[in-house]
């Protein structure tokens, strides 16, 4: 933990000996109380009201990473799915090993350790192209290119498989996961209409956050356009949601419950059609299999058009569009003053997000707040320690503090625009102050 006037972070641990308290470290110094325990609502005295001053900040931004979908998915199923994707490999080419190799470096050399299904993909992608450009293995390039079809469509499977565990549990345990899934959401995008709106980013391929939108009204606003196949649009971004009030021309005020979203690694309903378009498709949630989707589209059976980053399905041109607009977004959104970016279930393994997030902190007035479930490989407080901010970065890490439930229960802000709370405390704090001045007046 490290929130408020920490100058490093604090390690404690449950108390084993009374129910929702917590200790320190025996090498930490006393954190809340000076015999070193406090109880949960001792600590969500100092964190959420931290966090709520932190979330009216002029610029809020908010990262979700694989962990969100984790947590509902648990919470509505009671495990995560074996989805079968760490089972995902190229075993029928002649470049496999090569590809296994490569991609292995390429997951030590941003931070990862060991390399997942997305760094394989990146890498046959790139040594298809190459031998598309030297003509040297015509058979080899047309088995390679077979494969990865193949391993794309399992993929894209695979998630599904997520989104329909979710959408499939019992009605009861789903109910309740969306109701964290909209609590959490809700914290964030309760802001008033006069400030900058939230921006959600996500690299998540999956349509959970989409879903619980729907479910909240929640307005979300990205750069697709069209109702029937949204088509993606690079000058759609500054579009937002007015309405007139009742007896007042000319003077329209911002809609409540709105906010951008930009899906950084793309989406397994984004395909890009023979004209070149990039288009949204209109996939149901929870649907198994994407095949008559993508018939629907004119796609059939070509899943080298599905948009998962890091796929480039013809050269550089396509696999940096729209991909270079999403980044262009992300870079803009949190590197100007004033701003904070909150982020969830994001492991810190991509090094192309991680610079990103760095430049930010090089903004005196901008803030870092970190929420993790675990630190799996430690790649938070390396970030932590080698950014060279940490004034500027907040920490919640650690299955208690983290999880979904406790999270929307304890810690993140209320999820409304509670004008009446604020005039409440505005009243005690001016009753309080005259209380003190009577008392002078007497002594």
């Amino acid at each position: 933990m490290k929130v408020r006037e920490d100058k490093d972070p604090v390690e404690f641990e449950k108390d084993e000996s009374k129910k929702g308290t917590f200790k320190v470290k025996e090498d930490t110094s006393p954190y809340i109380n000076e015999d070193g325990t406090f109880s949960e609502l001792e600590l969500r005295s100092r964190v959420e009201p931290w966090l709520s001053s932190l979330f009216q900040s002029e610029h809020l931004s908010l990262l979700i990473g694989s962990g969100l979908s984790t947590a509902i998915q648990i919470e509505a199923t009671g495990k995560p799915a074996n989805n079968g994707m760490s089972d995902l490999d190229f075993s029928e080419s002649s470049y496999k090993e090569k590809i296994k190799s490569f991609a292995a470096k390429s997951a030590e050399k941003a931070g990862r350790g060991k390399p997942n299904i997305e760094d394989s993909i990146r890498v046959a992608y790139e040594l298809l192209r190459g031998l598309e450009i030297s003509e040297l293995d015509k058979d080899g390039e047309k088995v390679l290119r077979k494969e990865l079809d193949t391993i794309i469509k399992k993929f894209t499977e695979n998630i599904s498989i997520i989104e329909n565990s979710i959408s499939t549990a019992d009605l009861e345990k789903r109910e309740k996961a969306f109701q964290f899934l909209l609590s959490f959401l809700m914290s964030f995008s309760s802001r008033t209409g006069t400030r900058d709106r939230l921006h959600i980013f996500t690299t998540n391929y999956d349509r959970l956050i989409e879903e619980g939108a729907d479910i909240a009204g929640l307005h979300l606003i990205d750069r697709f356009v069209g109702s029937l196949n949204p088509i993606f649009r690079s000058s759609r971004l500054d579009i937002d949601m007015h309405y007139n009030p009742p007896g007042i021309r000319g003077e329209p005020r911002y809609l409540e419950g709105v906010a951008k979203y930009t899906k950084l690694h793309g989406s397994i309903d984004w395909v890009e059609t023979d004209s070149n378009n990039i288009r949204r498709i209109g996939m149901p949630f929870g649907a198994k299999r994407l095949d008559p989707f993508l018939e629907a589209a004119n796609v059939p059976n070509n899943y080298h058009k599905v948009l998962i980053y890091p796929n480039s399905s013809k050269d550089r041109e396509t696999s940096e569009y729209p991909y270079v607009e999403l980044f262009r977004d992300f870079a803009a959104a949190l590197c100007r003053p004033n701003s904070t970016l909150v982020v969830y279930g994001y492991s810190f393994g991509d090094d192309h997000i991680n610079r990103i997030i760095a430049d930010m902190l090089t903004i005196p007035s901008t803030h870092l707040v970190i929420i993790a479930f675990k630190d799996e490989g430690g790649r938070v407080i390396k970030f932590y320690n080698d950014c060279g901010h940490t004034d500027q970065i907040s920490l919640l890490i650690g299955e208690d503090v983290a999880n979904i439930k406790a999270l929307t229960g304890l810690y993140l802000p209320k999820s409304a625009i509670d004008k009446t709370s604020i005039k409440m405390a505005e009243l005690i704090k001016q009753r309080i102050s005259t209380n003190e001045e009577k008392k002078e007046v007497k002594e």
